[in-house]
């Protein structure tokens, strides 16, 4: 019986594998601003997940890498759109 879900947990990781192996990545970062603080973000929205909590804004377009993400959001620091 160990040995069947032993070969079962192996099976799925192999299958798990093989899907994001071919699955074609997609960067799409934005960057984030929080209500409140004013605190801006780099979000990854090729991830499954979202910002939590929800009481956010999207400050940019979908960004092809995270250093484009980077320079965007310094200029918004410098034009007084963020705080930090």
């Amino acid at each position: 019986m160990r040995r069947n879900l032993i070969l079962c947990a192996a099976a799925g990781v192999v299958a798990a594998a093989g899907f994001f192996a071919t699955t074609p990545a997609q960067a799409s970062f934005k960057v984030i601003k929080w209500e409140g603080n004013n605190l801006c973000q780099i979000w990854d929205y090729g991830l499954p997940t979202r910002p939590f909590p929800a009481d956010y804004h999207v400050m940019t377009k979908s960004l092809p890498s995270f250093d484009a993400a980077l320079s965007v959001k310094e200029r918004l620091r410098k034009h007084g759109h963020c705080s930090f």
